[in-house]
């Protein structure tokens, strides 16, 4: 073999590696007119729409319409999602818990028809349902009655595959900036990236257990402050590890987004689920997919620093 036909080769392999894993940007929980230090709720929603724009990435917005579309104001900001080529899904209207032992499939149902009312009015709309928390109920009952419900309502399951807990070190972020607007917050910046970039990585390889292959991976964030002030950097991250961001709907295309797994165990990415009922076990790494950001947030508060990534 030719050095020259040798380059070829390789660059025809690193080429079809970068195009094989994809990823696509969704967001839970928006649009919330909470307030929060820095930035305002139309802040924050312009900061990620602006992120997103700056990177042509389309993503999509999972609302929960309680937490500001059912009034004009956050309706105007779930609109500008619709308005900015974003897709829109339901996330319920307030957000329960269907493994709540208190909660019934009936008032569940309803939650997701409420919201329905809503969501169907913007543009951009698609009938995607996430579940909150991820989990799908406490019973068999409810795990097959909700999905025989969206299978009648023409909803699909707005799968997560790469679960992030972003959540957890935006209530770090506010926490220290309510207790001092002018602390330092870079730590917790690479934190966030580390963090982002190890999920990343894991989930990857799951995939390639799992399935043999790079799956399109759907990325779960949320409509909140440490993604308004750092979602261009996070999008930035994946570009130079090489993966290509695609819009929802392009992975959702992926057909591990047809299974439906039982998920024995309650709030988790769908490739967990599958490899619980696979009987894959506790593998290598897995602690760190479960721990809900307890590794950064314990590497900030051990060393004041960002954990290594």
């Amino acid at each position: 073999m030719t050095f020259g036909r040798a380059l070829l080769i390789a660059a025809t392999f690193f080429a079809s590696t970068a195009q094989a894993q994809s990823v696509a940007f969704t967001f839970d929980d928006g649009p919330k007119l909470e307030t929060t230090p820095l930035l305002s709720p139309q802040q924050r929603n312009q900061a990620l729409l602006g992120a997103l724009a700056a990177h042509h990435v389309q993503a999509a917005l999972f609302v929960t319409c309680g937490y500001g579309a059912d009034k004009p104001e956050g309706y105007a900001l779930a609109k500008a999602w619709g308005q900015a080529g974003h897709a829109l899904g339901n996330h319920t209207m307030t957000h329960p818990d269907l493994n709540d032992a208190k909660l019934t499939l009936a008032q569940y149902r309803q939650e997701v028809q409420d919201c329905d009312r809503i969501t169907s009015t913007l543009p951009g709309y698609q009938k995607w349902f996430r579940y909150t928390f991820l989990r799908e109920g406490n019973t068999p009952e409810k795990r097959d009655g909700m999905r025989a419900f969206l299978k009648q309502s023409g909803y699909r399951n707005g799968y997560v595959s790469l679960d992030t807990s972003d959540w957890r070190l935006n209530e770090k972020l506010t926490d220290v900036l309510r207790a001092d607007p002018k602390a330092d917050i870079e730590p917790i910046r690479l934190a966030y990236l580390s963090h982002l970039r190890q999920r990343a990585i894991a989930y990857r390889d799951l995939s390639r257990k799992l399935e043999g292959r790079d799956i399109a991976q759907v990325m779960l964030m949320h409509h909140n402050l440490i993604n308004a002030l750092w979602l261009n950097d996070a999008i930035q991250q994946f570009v130079d590890m090489g993966w290509t961001i695609v819009t929802p709907a392009q992975a959702y295309a992926d057909p591990v987004y047809q299974l439906q797994p039982d998920r024995p165990a309650p709030g988790q990415s769908l490739l967990l689920s599958i490899a619980r009922t696979r009987g894959m076990g506790r593998f290598e790494g897995w602690e760190r997919l479960v721990d809900d950001g307890d590794f950064e947030i314990n590497a900030l508060a051990g060393s004041g620093g960002a954990p290594a990534r």
